[in-house]
C-alpha cells in the first residue's frame, strides 16, 4: 500500500478537521493510500506542541519553511489564515511537494492564478478544500443533475447564513480583517456557495451584487481560536475591513439563473449552508444542518402524490456510504473532510489531479472578484472580464 508523508501548516479549526481526517480515514477506507502524519507547523511552540500530541502528529516545527524544505515531506497541507496561502503554496510547489490548500485559495485572483501556474509548472498535485462537495447528499444532487433526471436547469439559489458576530462587542478576529482574510462573509461563506454552483450547475457568465458591513468597529481580541474569541470591555477598538453580508445574482453559461446570499448577521442560523435547484423535470433542496438528507421532487410523479420527498443519503448506493455505518446511521461534518482526504490520497496514488483543485479555486476567485467589482461599479460584470 502506498504511503505519503504529510506536513501541515495550521492546527486550530481547520487543522483539527484535517488531522481527524488523516488519522481516521483508513479505519473506513483501508484500500486508500496511507497519509502519514509527519510534521505539524504553528508559530506558537506551546500551542503547536500540544496540538501535535493531541492530534497524533509525529513532530512539530514553528517555521513553515522548515516543513516545506523537509526532505521526507510529500504533501503540504495549508490551513493557515488566507494571507499565508500563496507564499507557502508556491514555496512548497517549487520544493516538489503536493498541495492541499484551504479556501479561499488566495487573497486575490492574481495570487490564485500565480499559485496555479507555479503548481502546474512544478508538476505537483494540488487540491483546494471545498469540503461540502463531499457530503453524500450533495453528491446525489450532482448525480440527479448530470443524469438529466431534473431536466433543463432553470434556477440555482443558495444561502450560507451564520450569526456568530451579531453581538457588536464580539472582538475583531482575523476573519474580520481584509489584509488577512481577503474578504468577510463573501470569501469565507460565499466561496462555498460558488463552488457548489460550479460543481452542480456549471460556470457563471455574469454577476451583479451588493454588500454591507453592519458593525464598523470592534474591540481588539485578547485571545482567539476558530470562530471564538475573548476580549476586554476596555480594549481599544479596531476597524472591520470586510463585508458582514454579500448578496449577488448570476447568469450561468447554460442559461440558468442564480441567487447567492452570504451573511454572518442572521440570528438563529448557526451554519445554514443551503441550496435549491429547479429544473424542467424536478427540484432538489439541501441544507447542511441536515446534511444526510436531500429533498427531491419529480414532476413525473402522479399528481395525487406529488411533493418533496426526504431522501436519507445513507444507503450503500450513495457516494462513500458503503464504507461507513449500516443504512440509516448518519455521518457528520467531520466526515466531509475524510472524503476529501480519500480523494486527495487516491488521486496522488493514481497520478492524477484531485478534484476540486487549484483550477476550481481560481474559478471561484474569479466570481468572488467579479462580484466585488460589480459592487464597486454598481453594474453587471462578466466573469470573462476579471
Amino acid at each position: 500500500m502506498k504511503s505519503f508523508n504529510v506536513g501541515m501548516v495550521g492546527y486550530k479549526f481547520m487543522g483539527k478537521a484535517h488531522s481527524h481526517a488523516y488519522k481516521d480515514m483508513r479505519m473506513f477506507f483501508p484500500q486508500t493510500a496511507v497519509p502519514k502524519m509527519k510534521l505539524l507547523c504553528g508559530r506558537d511552540v506551546n500551542g503547536v506542541s500540544s496540538a501535535a500530541e493531541q492530534f497524533g502528529w509525529d513532530g512539530y516545527v514553528t517555521d513553515w519553511r522548515d516543513l516545506v524544505s523537509h526532505p521526507e515531506i510529500d504533501i503540504v497541507d495549508i490551513n493557515a489564515p488566507s494571507d499565508a496561502h500563496k507564499e507557502i503554496a508556491i514555496a512548497a510547489a517549487k520544493a516538489g511537494k503536493h498541495l492541499f490548500c484551504e479556501k479561499p485559495l488566495a487573497l486575490t485572483l492574481a495570487d490564485a492564478r500565480e499559485m496555479l501556474q507555479v503548481a502546474e509548472e512544478a508538476g505537483v498535485k494540488h487540491m483546494v478544500g471545498f469540503n461540502y462537495r463531499f457530503a453524500p447528499a450533495v453528491q446525489l444532487a450532482k448525480k440527479l443533475v448530470e443524469s438529466g433526471r431534473l431536466g433543463d436547469i432553470y434556477h440555482f439559489r443558495a444561502w450560507f447564513l451564520q450569526d456568530w458576530i451579531v453581538d457588536p462587542t464580539f472582538p475583531l478576529v482575523w476573519r474580520l480583517q481584509k489584509e488577512i482574510a481577503g474578504s468577510g462573509a463573501h470569501g469565507d461563506l460565499g466561496a462555498h456557495l460558488i463552488d457548489l454552483a460550479h460543481f452542480l450547475v456549471g460556470e457563471m457568465k455574469e454577476v451583479i451584487g451588493m454588500s454591507e458591513t453592519f458593525v464598523k468597529e470592534r474591540p481588539m481580541p485578547t485571545e482567539m481560536t476558530g470562530l471564538s474569541a475573548k476580549g476586554s470591555k476596555d480594549a481599544p477598538m479596531g476597524a472591520v475591513t470586510v463585508d458582514d453580508a454579500t448578496l449577488f445574482m448570476a447568469r450561468f453559461a447554460n442559461g440558468a439563473l442564480g441567487s447567492f446570499e452570504a451573511s454572518r448577521f442572521a440570528p438563529g442560523h448557526r451554519c445554514t449552508n443551503a441550496f435549491e435547484i429547479n429544473g424542467s423535470k424536478g427540484s432538489v433542496k439541501f441544507d447542511f444542518e441536515r446534511l444526510n438528507e436531500l429533498q427531491v421532487f419529480f414532476t413525473s410523479d402522479d399528481e395525487d402524490v406529488q411533493g418533496f420527498r426526504r431522501v436519507l443519503a445513507t444507503d450503500p448506493p450513495h457516494a462513500y456510504m458503503d464504507a461507513w455505518w449500516p443504512t440509516g446511521h448518519t455521518i457528520g461534518y467531520e466526515h466531509t473532510f475524510v472524503h476529501e482526504v480519500v480523494e486527495l490520497m487516491t488521486a496522488i496514488a493514481e497520478d492524477r489531479q484531485p478534484v476540486p483543485n487549484f483550477y476550481d479555486g481560481v474559478k471561484c476567485q474569479e466570481v468572488l472578484e467579479a462580484v466585488d467589482q460589480s459592487i464597486t461599479e454598481r453594474r453587471w460584470v462578466s466573469i470573462s472580464d476579471v
